[in-house]
C-alpha cells in the first residue's frame, strides 16, 4: 500500500507538471534531436508547429537546398581564380580562400539567428525589424542592386562567348554578320527560351534540379582544367607568349615574357595582390539567396540549414581550390583574369575547350533564374507585402527585371566600371555589414548584452566590411586613375 501511494504520488507530480529536473532534461533533449532528425511518416511532420511568422511549410529536400545555395555561390568569377593565385602566391591564396569561407559561414551563421530570433526569413524583414522602414528599404535595395550585376555579368558571359562558339562550331575564321552570331540577339534569344520559362516558377525549390546540372557542368570545367595541366608544357607556354601573333575577338592578346615562368609562388606580393582579396570575397556572396532556400526547406530549423550553408560552403571551396591550383599550374604568371581566354590561345580549335565553353555558358545561364528569385522578393516586400500570391504579378516582376537586364547587357558599352562599384559595395554589405549590424540590433539584450562576446565579434565583423568596401572602392578608384579600366568584377 505505502508503494501503491508513492506511486500515485509521482504520476501526479507529472500530472502537475513537476517532473523532476533530471526527467525534464531528457524530455527536452528528446524533442530536440526530434525536430533536426528527418521523419518517415508525413503526417508527424505536419503537427509541428511553425516557428516562422510566415507560416509557411518549405518542401524542397536537403539536397536540392544544397544544389540551389551552391548554384548561387557558383559565380563567373570562378574562371579569375587562377589569375588570384598568380598575384598572392599558393600558400598566401590558401590562407584568404579558408578564412572568406569561414566568414562566410559565419555570416550566415548570423542571419539565421536573426531570423530565429524574430520569426522572420526575409531580408528585408529584417532590415524593417532592425531600423524600421528605412532598413527594409536599404536592404532590399542593395540585393536588387547586388542580384541585377551578378544577372549582368552573367549574361555578359553569354553575349561575348556564344557567338565565338557558333564561330568555332561552324569552323569559321572571323564573325560573318550573321543574325545567329550576334550577342545581342542570342541573349535575347537565351533569355526568352530558357531563363524566362525557370524564373517563372513558384518557388525556388524547383530549380533543385538545374541548380545540379549548372554544377554538373562547372565540374566538368574543373575536370577538363586538371586535365589540361598534364597536357600544356612549360616551355609551350613561353613559346606561346613570345609570338606577338596572337590574336583574340578581334583584340591583340600578346602578353610580355615573363621572368620565372616555370616556377610556382609560393607567396608573392605585388600592386595586383590587393585585388585577390575582393575577388575572393565576391566569390562567396549567396546570401541574399539564403533566407529564400530557407524558407523552402524541408522541416526548417537554423541547425539544418546552417548544415546546407557548411555542406555548399566546403563544396565550393574544393572547387575554387582546385581550379586555382591546377590553373595556376598550368600557366604560371601567364594566365589572365578570364582564365577560358588562356586556353584558347594555346589551341583556339581545341574540341575539349569548346565542350568546356559551352558548359560555362550552360552554368551561367541556369544561375540567373536562381539569382532572380531574391530580387523579385524584395520588388514583392517592399510593394506588395500584405498581398496575397499572384501568378501575373509574379509573371511581371520577371519578365521586368529580365527586360532590365537585357537592356543593360546591350546598350552600356562599359558595364563593367559599373559592376565593379556595385560589386565593391553591396557585396561587403551582404557578407559583412547588415548581418553584422541586424545581430547588434535584432537580439535582445536580454539574451545577449551588448557587451557581450556574440555582439562584439558581430560588430567587429561589420567593422571589417566596411574595411573591404574602402577598400575595393579605393582600388577600382586607383585602377581608373591608372590604366583606365577595372579588374574588380562583381560575382
Amino acid at each position: 500500500m505505502e508503494m501503491q501511494k508513492i506511486g500515485e504520488e509521482a504520476g501526479t507530480e507529472h500530472l502537475n507538471g513537476t517532473i523532476p529536473d533530471s526527467e525534464k532534461a531528457a524530455v527536452l533533449e528528446d524533442d530536440y534531436e526530434a525536430e533536426e532528425q528527418e521523419e518517415f511518416l508525413p503526417h508527424i511532420a505536419s503537427k509541428k508547429l511553425n516557428q516562422f511568422n510566415d507560416q509557411f511549410e518549405g518542401k524542397t529536400s536537403f539536397g536540392m537546398s544544397v544544389f540551389n545555395l551552391s548554384n548561387a555561390i557558383m559565380g563567373s568569377g570562378i574562371l579569375g581564380l587562377a589569375y588570384a593565385m598568380s598575384t598572392t602566391g599558393v600558400v598566401l591564396f590558401v590562407v584568404l580562400l579558408i578564412s572568406i569561407a569561414l566568414l562566410s559561414a559565419y555570416s550566415i551563421h548570423l542571419l539565421l539567428e536573426c531570423a530565429g530570433v524574430v520569426g522572420i526569413r526575409a531580408y528585408e524583414q529584417l532590415g524593417l525589424r532592425a531600423f524600421g522602414p528605412g532598413g527594409k528599404v536599404v536592404a532590399a535595395v542593395i540585393i536588387s542592386i547586388h542580384n541585377i550585376g551578378a544577372m549582368s555579368s552573367y549574361l555578359f558571359i553569354v553575349k561575348s562567348e556564344l557567338p565565338l562558339v557558333i564561330q568555332t562550331f561552324l569552323g569559321l575564321k572571323e564573325n560573318t554578320g550573321d543574325w545567329f552570331m550576334n550577342g545581342n540577339f542570342l541573349i535575347i534569344i537565351v533569355t526568352v527560351c530558357v531563363i524566362l520559362p525557370l524564373a517563372l516558377m513558384k518557388h525556388l525549390g524547383y530549380l533543385g534540379y538545374t541548380s545540379g546540372l549548372s554544377l554538373s557542368c562547372m565540374f566538368f570545367f574543373l575536370v577538363s582544367v586538371i586535365y589540361k595541366k598534364f597536357q600544356i608544357s612549360c616551355s609551350f607556354n613561353g613559346t606561346l607568349y613570345e609570338d606577338s601573333s596572337i590574336y583574340y575577338n578581334g583584340y591583340n592578346t600578346t602578353v610580355a615574357h615573363k621572368d620565372d615562368v616555370c616556377a610556382a609562388k609560393i607567396f608573392t606580393t605585388s600592386s595586383e595582390t590587393a585585388y585577390a582579396i575582393p575577388i575572393l570575397a565576391f566569390a562567396f556572396v549567396c546570401h541574399p539567396e539564403v533566407l529564400p532556400i530557407y524558407t523552402e526547406l524541408r522541416r526548417a530549423t537554423k541547425r539544418r540549414m546552417q548544415n546546407v550553408a557548411n555542406v555548399s560552403i566546403l563544396a565550393m571551396f574544393i572547387m575554387y581550390l582546385l581550379t586555382a591550383i591546377f590553373g595556376y599550374l598550368t600557366f604560371y604568371g601567364y594566365v589572365e583574369a578570364e582564365m577560358l581566354h588562356t586556353y584558347i590561345k594555346v589551341d583556339p580549335l581545341d574540341q575539349l575547350i569548346l565542350c568546356v565553353r559551352l558548359a560555362v555558358l550552360l552554368a551561367v545561364t541556369l544561375t540567373v533564374p536562381v539569382v532572380l528569385f531574391p530580387i523579385r522578393r524584395a520588388v514583392q516586400q517592399l510593394l506588395f507585402h500584405k498581398k496575397d500570391f499572384s501568378w501575373l504579378r509574379h509573371a511581371v516582376i520577371a519578365t521586368f527585371l529580365l527586360v532590365l537586364v537585357n537592356l543593360l547587357v546591350i546598350f552600356v558599352p562599359n558595364i563593367r566600371d559599373i559592376f565593379g562599384v556595385i560589386g565593391a559595395t553591396s557585396a561587403p554589405s551582404l557578407i559583412f555589414i547588415l548581418p553584422g549590424i541586424f545581430y547588434v540590433r535584432i537580439v535582445p539584450n536580454e539574451k545577449e548584452p551588448v557587451l557581450s562576446k556574440s555582439k562584439i565579434q558581430a560588430a567587429c565583423f561589420a567593422a571589417l566590411g566596411f574595411v573591404f568596401m574602402i577598400m575595393s572602392l579605393s582600388f577600382i578608384i586607383a585602377d581608373w586613375v591608372t590604366t583606365g579600366k577595372s579588374n574588380v568584377g562583381g560575382h
